[in-house]
């Protein structure tokens, strides 16, 4: 089995196809996708037919949740089970598309990794006025963040990495930032969150998504495009 991370693919799934083609991936495999995945987005037909298709890719995909799809505790079909020590949201017509429990924490070939999903859009109001999907779970709420703190109190603020969507907010990308948004009008709650989080927490990996950028802000890993493996113990 191998483990491979990628940042945010919004429905678009060629380079995962690519990778799996180039690299001869099988189902025991698993692709990280760091949120906005894209695959819960329309929650009806169009999401199904993505759902079919991706479900024949040689490859598991284990999904953050982002801020551009609804978060699958709020859609009746999806259920929960275990998986890599912890819970997971599944369909049982798509067994290789899981999807995280913000706050749970996985094991990876024996290394221990927290899910923190969610954050800010900063088009909401933009797709709320031209009819587009918006989802009011879209940042992690009050009940997520205490289960969140509540793994990581029994895990003794230790784990070996983070896996979330946005970062904390002394990590901010402030290249990637869009420069006709008003920065100051910016719901940050979500990264003041994980700032606080990050400094009493103990990790030597964390990987995040959401901003469209390759780098490296501090010591957060910012995917977009790349693909990697994700560290052995």
């Amino acid at each position: 089995m191998n483990i491979y991370i990628t940042g945010d693919t919004h429905r678009d799934f060629d380079r995962v196809r690519s990778f799996c083609e180039k690299t001869g991936t099988t189902k025991d495999d698993i692709m990280i996708i760091l949120g906005d995945a894209g695959i819960n987005y329309y929650l009806f037909g169009y999401d199904a037919s993505l759902k079919a298709e991706l479900e024949t890719l040689p490859i598991t995909l284990f999904c953050i949740h982002g801020n551009h799809e609804e978060c699958p505790r709020n859609i009746p079909s999806y259920k929960e089970s275990e998986w890599h020590g912890g819970i997971v949201y599944t369909e049982p017509e798509y067994p290789s598309l899981i999807f995280a429990k913000d706050g749970e924490i996985y094991d990876f070939c024996g290394q221990k990794y927290i899910v923190l999903g969610g954050a800010y859009s900063v088009d909401k109001y933009i797709r709320q006025l031209r009819g587009y999907q918006w989802f009011e779970s879209e940042q992690p709420d009050d009940e997520i963040k205490a289960y969140a703190e509540s793994r990581l109190e029994k895990a003794g603020w230790r784990v070996d990495g983070v896996l979330s969507h946005t970062v904390p907010l002394e990590y901010l990308p402030l290249q990637a930032l869009l420069t006709d948004i008003d920065q100051s009008r910016v719901d940050h709650s979500t990264e003041e969150w994980l700032g606080e989080i990050e400094k009493k927490l103990t990790y030597k990996y964390w990987y995040a998504g959401h901003f469209h950028v390759d780098c490296t802000s501090g010591p957060i890993k910012l995917m977009f495009g790349s693909i990697e493996e994700l560290p052995r113990e």
